[in-house]
């Protein structure tokens, strides 16, 4: 009897939470459902803020299609699965990567591993000029995990 192969990951349709509808790669994806806007994130602070953040999100859509998701309390970036999150602060704005291999790098402020195939790097851009070659590399590198190219077939 042939087995037939699991589907790629990148093949199987989105699951949609009847709630929120928001669309996850995972069946009953854990979140919080809610609505919220972009502009939210950026009441009461400077116009500095909204300029890195403008910069990262062109960077993050050179990348290629991308949903932008504003949540509670950050701004999160899906293809497929989220890979990628800024938080506007009053001072510069924090955010992360999802990355399938963990990287040192001296501008990564820690890395959480989730599994073998998951490291969250956390990062801080405090001026435009942190959005630069290297933070394009991560976001290029991460864009990949949310289309889970990193995944491999059974």
């Amino acid at each position: 009897m042939n087995k037939r192969p699991a589907p790629i990951p990148s093949s199987r349709p989105l699951w949609q939470c009847p709630s929120c509808k928001r669309r996850f790669a995972n069946r009953n994806q854990s979140h919080f459902c809610g609505t919220h806007d972009l502009e939210t994130h950026f009441g009461g602070k400077p116009p500095e803020i909204r300029a890195i953040f403008d910069a990262a999100l062109k960077a993050v859509r050179r990348c290629g299609p991308v949903i932008v998701l504003p949540e509670k309390t950050r701004i999160a970036f899906q293809v497929r699965m989220s890979f990628a999150q800024l938080t506007p602060r009053m001072r510069w704005v924090d955010g992360h990567v999802v990355l399938a291999r963990r990287f040192e790098h001296p501008r990564f402020r820690r890395i959480d591993t989730i599994s073998p195939r998951n490291h969250v790097h956390h990062f801080r851009l405090s001026s435009l000029s942190d959005v630069d070659k290297d933070f394009e590399e991560w976001l290029a590198e991460a864009y990949a995990v949310g289309q889970q190219r990193h995944l491999k077939t059974a």
